[in-house]
């Protein structure tokens, strides 16, 4: 934390943690009246903005969770949500119907492995012919993605 004072720091750290600029100015010991308008001062400087980014991005880095972990368990979490159950009527018998068992899980799981592997577009056009590569869960490693 270059060129940051050590109440810069304090709400560098409580900004962070909390993602609210009044909170952490108020931790961080600023005593105005005006907490938020402090808040916004801060958050504008460049300094202290590329300081919360190299923070955050440091603490990410630390998680050291790998892309094919990630999008291992979102595959498993759609397959499984979108998978058929039966469905039973009240004495627990077979009605012979099936039901997805979430599909919003399923769906949700979807949309984020979508984003997460950048397959949205805002081009109308090229969403309608976009194709997309089958990954199987067997053939998933870092080297690939």
């Amino acid at each position: 934390m270059k060129n940051l004072t050590q109440q810069q720091k304090q709400f560098v750290f409580e900004y962070i943690n909390s993602l609210d600029g009044e909170y952490s100015a108020k931790k961080a010991g600023y005593k105005a009246k005006d907490l938020k308008s402090v808040a916004n001062r801060l958050l504008s400087d460049k300094i202290i903005v590329n300081e919360i980014k190299l923070q955050i991005q440091k603490q990410i880095s630390s998680l050291r969770v790998h892309k094919g972990y990630v999008i291992q368990k979102l595959l498993q979490i759609a397959e499984f949500s979108l998978e058929e159950e039966d469905i039973l009527d009240k004495d627990g018998g077979y009605t012979g119907k099936k039901k997805l068992r979430d599909t919003s899980a399923g769906l949700k799981a979807l949309e984020s492995l979508c984003k997460y592997l950048g397959f949205s577009s805002n081009n109308k056009e090229e969403d309608e012919y976009n194709q997309a590569k089958i990954i199987t869960i067997s053939n998933l490693d870092d080297e690939k993605i």
